[in-house]
């Protein structure tokens, strides 16, 4: 909790740091990536970074967990906390780094804002990111302890054992470990890191979530290689595409996400993708076939094409196994005799949604608010819409 001296100073000043948090992030980033250039070129996605989304979501992150410091003092923002915690996990992030991250936002803020930052505004303001980065480190230490890991000693060499062309666009790697110990155990949903050496030397480092239940015992990801289309090109997709095959070596973290199934006996679910969003709904499914789910499942989903559904027919197959479960697949350009009504993008006002569902969501962040809203008009509660963000969390930037 916030103290009441800083919690005063905090709330006199949130208007300006708010109004300026773009620019403090933009400067934060510059300032840190010289002293450490390293960071940028291991740890933090260079793309990210080239479009601006990383700044977004690092903005909208502090402005919202000082919003709720002084607002809601009692509470804190747990979603966003650890959603993050889990993406620190999957990259290995480790104590000291909050100094080094610390030191050079103070600095930022500090810049930007000029004389207004008096000893006691930036104590308040240090005391706002102390709370916020002491309480992820607990929560990732607590992430590390439940793989058996170290803090930053998520990764493992993983070699490839078959790699499958889903469509043009999306392959399907499947992995084991190369020391032949067994696979570390993952959630239904949850995701890896995977870290790749590009030609320039970069050890760049992107997630992927696994496919496969569980229990199964197998390990696999699908990769959907991003092309340009007015924005850069995905530089690991492209590489992983382009150069990734049987035999192969990787580095994998250990599995980490907060989207997962949980406690969903009796509950009714429904299951919602878009485009590569489909893949922790995969694993989601086949676990819940094994486990013999007999609760209604709505499961969801909209792509540019049939061709381009990475999947589609397991997609079908594992919803298929569960005794009550209905598919509703959404194409833009769709082959002939698909029906007109799931022509275009997703549309739920004609699904019937049962009372009590749990909503999970994984697709492009236009259709998982859309989805949202129209699931909230049907009376869903908005603690059971739970959803995730390949990339950045923009949700936050964009309200």
């Amino acid at each position: 909790m916030l103290s009441e001296t800083s919690t005063a100073t905090v709330r006199a000043t949130l208007p300006a740091v708010g109004a300026a948090i773009g620019d403090i992030a933009d400067l934060f980033y510059r300032k840190l990536f010289e002293a450490h250039p390293e960071l940028l070129r291991d740890l933090f996605n260079r793309g990210n970074q080239a479009s601006g989304t990383q700044r977004q979501a690092l903005a909208a992150s502090i402005a919202a967990f000082a919003t709720q410091l002084v607002e809601h003092p009692g509470t804190r923002p747990d979603v966003m906390l650890g959603r993050i915690a889990n993406k620190h996990a999957s990259l290995g992030i480790t104590a000291p780094q909050y100094e080094i991250v610390r030191t050079h936002l103070c600095d930022a803020i500090a810049e930007v804002l000029g004389d207004a930052v008096t000893p006691e505004v930036a104590a308040a303001w240090d005391e706002v990111y102390w709370l916020m980065a002491n309480a992820l480190i607990a929560l990732e230490e607590r992430l590390y302890a439940q793989q058996g890991v170290t803090a930053g000693g998520v990764w493992r060499e993983w070699t490839v054992t078959s790699r499958t062309e889903d469509t043009p666009d999306v392959a399907t790697f499947r992995i084991t470990p190369c020391d032949g110990g067994p696979a570390p155990a993952f959630r239904p949903g949850q995701y890896v890191s995977v870290q790749v050496e590009l030609p320039d030397g970069a050890r760049q480092i992107r997630q992927y979530s696994l496919t496969g239940a569980p229990g199964s015992g197998l390990r696999s990801f699908s990769v959907k290689r991003v092309r340009g289309g007015g924005g850069p090109e995905g530089e690991v997709s492209a590489h992983l595409h382009a150069r990734l095959h049987a035999g192969d070596r990787l580095r994998v973290s250990a599995p980490y996400g907060d989207l997962v199934l949980d406690g969903t006996d009796g509950t009714p679910l429904l299951l919602a993708s878009a485009g590569i969003g489909c893949t922790p709904i995969l694993s989601m499914l086949e676990h819940l076939a094994q486990e013999g789910h007999r609760s209604p499942v709505t499961v969801v989903h909209g792509d540019r094409s049939p061709a381009d559904h990475a999947r589609r027919t397991e997609h079908a197959a594992f919803a298929g196994g569960l005794p009550d479960a209905s598919v509703h697949f959404w194409y833009e350009d769709p082959e002939p005799g698909h029906p007109a009504h799931r022509t275009g993008t997703v549309d739920l006002s004609g699904l019937p949604v049962a009372p009590g569902t749990r909503a999970y969501l994984c697709g492009p962040l236009p259709f998982m608010r859309a989805v949202r809203s129209q699931l909230l008009e049907k009376g869903v509660a908005a603690a059971d819409i739970h959803y995730e963000v390949f990339g950045p969390d923009l949700w936050l930037a964009q309200d």
